[in-house]
């Protein structure tokens, strides 16, 4: 660990300095540290802090964002080689996944946890870092402990990714959005136009790479090459981090893996566009499950799981987005889940960062408890558990 590059650089320092001139013409300014509480750990330099402290887990770089940040990866729990004769696609194309990774229902989960790629949406940085303690300690930075969700983690074997994009996250001066206005949200992750107005959903993806005359000021969705790493190119990806997490994906053949994002409305684990049924049945049972959780500890929650839909019944389609790249590299069962991040706008949930940090938690404690409860097995001859 001690030949691992520092995130703090001046040129994260320079990009926020660059972001805050480009605030809110009400006023509303980033918390300072002191404000926040000290479990609230969102930072580049707090990746860092929690990288070079690992004891139990291991770290490693798994690639240089164009902005030359580096993109860590720690890792519980040994890996098992399960590499089979085949590519996934080969594989399914071969009626047998089992070629591709030999899941026969005694092997250990494989669970891959991607922190945001997006850098406002912070709240998941702050959930796998105090999800990293747990793992070292058994307890969050709260000081909680979380003994099943340990306990779980320690039979898995679990890929944590605090942050997807660093180059995006140093382009956002907010540690957090608890009591911020949604204006404020949407200039700083979408960016501007050049009159100064924010650039708005879903138009804002409308140019890819973000670049051109239509575009002002660069907001925190995309890299340093003004590539949203949700919407790359899939066959030819112009990202390196793209290129990253497919091959981790590839060499790993994870069960499950999570894409970290947030918005202002309540929790949601989505469904994903064009992945087999029986992998839309899972998230909706995983769904079920969530909000069950979060419907019992008095926290924001929807009714149920979000419902599986045949794709593509309807123009235009649905979008083919990196965890659908990713469930057809390896097969998982991949999803996005969308946390509120504490707007004060109307009508959006009203949380503070415990009940945050508790949305993020209990995320990780279900998930890990049912890819316990429910191992794979892509045996030839036998009907798959799960995905």
């Amino acid at each position: 660990m001690k030949n691992l590059p520092s995130l703090g650089s001046l040129a994260t320092l320079l990009s926020i300095s660059l972001a805050i001139s480009g605030l809110a013409q009400d006023g509303s300014a980033p918390a300072s540290a002191k404000e926040l509480p000290q479990f609230w750990k969102t930072r580049l330099e707090h990746v860092d802090e929690a990288v070079r402290a690992l004891k139990k887990g291991t770290a490693s770089v798994i690639v240089e964002t164009p902005g030359r940040r580096s993109v860590f990866l720690v890792s519980y729990g040994a890996a098992e080689d399960r590499k089979g004769t085949a590519n996934y696609n080969s594989a399914v194309g071969g009626r047998d996944p089992f070629s591709y990774a030999r899941k026969d229902g005694t092997q250990k989960p494989v669970v891959f946890l991607l922190g945001p790629v997006h850098g406002h949406e912070v709240e998941g940085i702050a959930g796998l870092l105090n999800l990293i303690q747990v793992a070292e300690t058994g307890r969050d930075l709260r000081g909680r402990e979380w003994g099943e969700l340990a306990a779980n983690l320690a039979k898995c074997r679990v890929l944590i990714i605090p942050c997807g994009s660093p180059d995006a996250r140093a382009r956002s001066p907010y540690d957090s959005w608890v009591g911020i206005d949604y204006a404020v949200n949407e200039r700083i992750g979408m960016g501007t136009r050049p009159d100064g107005s924010n650039q708005t959903w879903p138009f804002v993806k409308q140019i890819h790479p973000m670049r051109g005359p239509q575009v002002g000021t660069l907001g925190a969705y995309w890299n340093d090459r003004q590539i949203n790493l949700m919407h790359d190119e899939w066959f030819d990806p112009m990202a390196p981090e793209t290129r990253a997490f497919l091959r981790l994906a590839r060499d790993e053949a994870p069960d499950y893996i999570v894409s970290l994002h947030s918005h202002a409305a309540t929790p949601e684990l989505m469904q994903t566009s064009y992945v087999p049924w029986t992998v839309k049945e899972t998230l909706k049972k995983l769904g079920d499950r969530l909000q069950k959780r979060y419907a019992a500890a008095s926290l924001p929650h929807r009714a149920s799981g979000t419902e599986p839909k045949v794709d593509g019944q309807t123009f235009p389609p649905p979008h083919f987005n990196l965890v659908s790249a990713l469930h057809h590299t390896c097969g998982a069962v991949t999803f996005v889940h969308e946390t509120p991040c504490g707007l004060r706008t109307p009508p959006y949930p009203q949380v503070n960062h415990e009940q945050l940090l508790d949305l993020q938690m209990l995320l990780y404690d279900e998930l890990l408890r049912y890819a316990v409860e429910n191992p794979v097995n892509w045996s030839p001859g036998k009907r798959a558990t799960a995905p």
